[in-house]
């Protein structure tokens, strides 16, 4: 169990005594599994409530598609446009839930944390936007830095590692001291593998595998393994719908493996798996 702590806007979120629960809400119209889903206010905010009543501890919004081989990013007016209203409406009727956003782009980070969002996920670890940094540190506010080789343009071309775990620890390693040289609090950072992003699949199984080796961070990790298309090769080529099972399968080796926050499409699903995990890890 996680025993690194976690601090968001003053709230010590980690350690919980369990694995943290994040649900996936994109606002976008091309995301790889549930694009199109919420591209209004109303609808995107009726999912993350009923996330919230489904156990999720954390509500990640995204406003730009960040699927292998998109066509390319969306301009930060556009980004705002999605996700900015759908995070104030969520802070309006869930004053206490905590809300994450997912971007790398320092425009929207500083008008979404203006607005109340607690936590940014940086898919690019600050190397677009270090000033991303500055900003969360302002706010006092939480910071996932996620590990991607490449960009989602071109992260799945041929990602090469001489040592996958270790090469993805020291790089992160590398985020982490760019945050705090910007100010931001060690203990407001989480560290992200980045399951999926620049990595085959060998390389997405040796992480799962080796998912302990992170702890040398000393902070808690955070993994997104949902509906992901090595899920789906390891079982046959699965198409993204029909990789439910094997998403809780790999999620709770991520728990007993180290992980102290899922990010997950199914809240439900993800809770119930993970209270077996956290019940037997309680006795280990």
């Amino acid at each position: 169990m996680n025993e690194w702590p976690w601090r968001v806007r003053g709230r010590s979120v980690l350690p919980a005594g369990r694995t943290l629960v994040m649900g996936i809400l994109n606002v976008t119209p091309d995301s790889f599994s549930d694009g199109g889903r919420y591209r209004d206010v109303d609808s995107a905010l009726e999912a993350a409530l009923g996330m919230l009543e489904d156990g999720a501890d954390i509500i990640d919004v995204g406003g730009e598609s960040t699927r292998p081989g998109r066509p390319g990013p969306v301009s930060p007016d556009e980004e705002l446009r999605r996700v900015l209203p759908v995070v104030k409406a969520l802070r309006d009727k869930a004053p206490q839930a905590l809300i994450s956003v997912d971007t790398y782009k320092a425009e929207v980070a500083e008008q979404v944390l203006d607005a109340g969002a607690d936590i940014i996920n940086d898919i690019y670890a600050l190397r677009f936007a270090p000033n991303i940094g500055n900003l969360v540190a302002r706010h006092g506010a939480g910071l996932i830095l996620m590990h991607m080789q490449g960009t989602p343009e071109t992260m799945q071309d041929n990602p090469t590692y001489q040592n996958v775990v270790v090469e993805i620890k020291n790089e992160l390693r590398h985020a982490m001291d760019m945050a705090i040289e910007r100010g931001v609090p060690e203990e407001a950072i989480v560290v992200d593998p980045g399951f999926g992003f620049g990595k085959t699949v060998e390389h997405n199984v040796e992480l799962l595998a080796n998912l302990e080796y992170f702890r040398l961070l000393q902070r808690p990790v955070c993994v997104g393994l949902s509906r992901k298309r090595f899920l789906g090769t390891l079982c046959g080529g699965l198409d993204v719908h029909e990789r439910e099972e094997a998403t809780l399968a790999a999620q709770t080796m991520a728990a007993i493996h180290g992980a102290s926050i899922i990010r997950t499409h199914n809240v439900k699903a993800a809770k119930r798996a993970l209270a077996v995990a956290d019940a037997v890890l309680a006795r280990l």
